[in-house]
């Protein structure tokens, strides 16, 4: 098939992608609206001190020294890199980075099939599907890994070969990193067992080749720290019942009428309208995906970045009449400037310190009312507070740590905030709890109001402190 878009028109459209997603990237204040960067970094500055991988829990009074692998090892370290060398701006850069590598590289696949016209609109409705997931979290630096991964295995799959081993290596960084490594091991698998049908004349050969591969890339896993377990622990996460409790384990709410549903409308119009036909295993592939995306609102950053990417081909083939390759001048200008408009962009978000403020997961005024004393003392915190509990020194009594704390102490956890008073009065006891830090929509704050013995210090519209009255100062 001849390709859709010239050179010059690939990377135009490509770097202006990188740009518009380093912009929004490195000046949303929003990407840093997750508890969990807070706890990223702290891990990755306690290795850094250390020159040592994490193993146990250091964090927690509840489970202290409890078997913990850091599996994200190497995304926290770059975290605290960033955060050493330039604060809150220089970690929303490393991000921004992130986020603009792969946006430029999904755009520069994309258009192999599809025109300039259909490769841009395609990659705003897949940034748009994955703004809810622009966290400054691990998963959005394994971004870069996904798309690379995913468009050479596919690119393989279309010109009757294996995937080039020099893809292996990724997976030795990306599961130090993220452990969505795992969705696209099965997704290699996918195309392998695609082939495998289509190419029925010389399926022994195609059988061996794919085969090489995949078991290369299951070795190249079990390069990491926890060797056999780093491969399993996607496995033991899913395992856990309680995260379905966590919000972005929970399904994706429809009513508030996401991006994937215009994205997936306009997808089946214009697959409709035009016959495209789809390989079966791809296309069930794909109904996975938004099956996952539609289950588990952390999922619909992956199928955003996945799914254009396997449709791509069988798109372009059905829209071939869609031509756009002129050399224009517009084109090589916007080519050439985007790279300096990242630079000069990356050079006033150093220049304009960012200096974090009170904030759902982070309870800096609320904290700052708390004697330094009490701090040293045992909490009870709500869920969402533990990553910043952590970076500010303060060991919670739970953060979001679910594969550490395991199903048991998350439904006592459960139990106690709903709140059952015996759960409630045999935490207190257990741990000899002297204060707490709670969101105010928390139904626990209602009954330490009424508890005597128990008095409200500090109260603002993100967090409510109590503390014991015999530990008052």
């Amino acid at each position: 098939m001849k390709r859709a878009n010239s050179i010059d028109g690939r990377v135009a459209v490509a770097l202006a992608s990188a740009l518009i997603a380093f912009a929004a990237t490195a000046f949303a204040p929003q990407v840093l609206n997750d508890g969990d960067t807070f706890l990223h970094i702290a891990a990755g500055r306690l290795m850094l001190s250390d020159h040592a991988i994490l193993f146990a829990d250091p964090f927690s009074y509840t489970a202290a020294g409890a078997p913990w692998d850091a599996h994200e090892w190497l995304a926290e370290i770059l975290m605290a890199l960033c955060y050493a060398a330039g604060g809150w701006s220089g970690l929303l850069l490393l991000f921004a980075c992130a986020a603009s590598f792969s946006a430029g590289a999904l755009t520069w696949h994309l258009g192999r099939w599809l025109s300039p016209v259909a490769q841009a609109i395609t990659v705003l409705a897949a940034l748009a599907c994955m703004s809810g997931s622009l966290l400054a979290r691990p998963h959005l630096l394994a971004m870069p890994l996904l798309v690379i991964w995913t468009a050479e295995t596919v690119r393989a799959r279309s010109e009757m070969r294996a995937p080039s081993l020099w893809l292996l290596p990724l997976m030795s960084v990306w599961i130090n990193i993220h452990g969505s490594f795992l969705l696209n091991l099965a997704l290699a698998g996918a195309l392998a067992l695609e082939a495998l049908i289509a190419e029925a004349g010389m399926r022994r050969h195609t059988l061996l080749r794919w085969g090489r591969f995949g078991a290369g890339a299951v070795l190249a896993c079990l390069i990491n720290p926890h060797g056999i377990d780093g491969l399993l622990f996607p496995f033991r996460l899913m395992g856990t019942a309680s995260i379905a409790n966590i919000g972005e384990w929970q399904p994706t709410d429809f009513t508030e009428f996401p991006p994937m549903v215009p994205a997936l409308a306009a997808l089946l119009y214009v697959g409709i309208k035009y016959r495209v036909r789809i390989p079966l295993v791809r296309a069930g592939v794909v109904l996975g995906l938004v099956l996952m995306a539609a289950l588990h609102q952390r999922h619909q950053i992956v199928a955003a970045a996945i799914i254009p990417l396997l449709i791509a081909e069988p798109f372009g083939r059905a829209l071939a009449g869609a031509r756009d390759t002129p050399n224009r001048w517009w084109v090589r200008i916007a080519g050439a400037s985007a790279v300096p408009a990242i630079a000069a962009l990356a050079a006033i978000r150093l220049l304009m310190p960012l200096e974090r403020s009170d904030a759902a997961a982070a309870p800096i005024t609320a904290l700052k009312n708390v004697p330094a004393a009490l701090r040293m003392l045992p909490v009870l915190n709500d869920y969402s507070f533990g990553g910043y509990l952590i970076f500010a020194g303060v060991r919670p009594f739970i953060d979001s740590r679910a594969e550490l704390y395991g199903d048991a102490a998350l439904k006592r956890y459960a139990a106690l905030i709903t709140p059952d008073p015996k759960a409630l009065d045999a935490a207190l006891a257990r741990y000899d709890i002297r204060w707490s830090i709670l969101s105010p929509s928390s139904p626990i704050v209602a009954e330490l109001d009424a508890r005597p013995g128990w008095r409200r210090v500090f109260a603002d519209r993100y967090a409510i402190v109590h503390i014991r009255d015999r530990d008052a100062h």
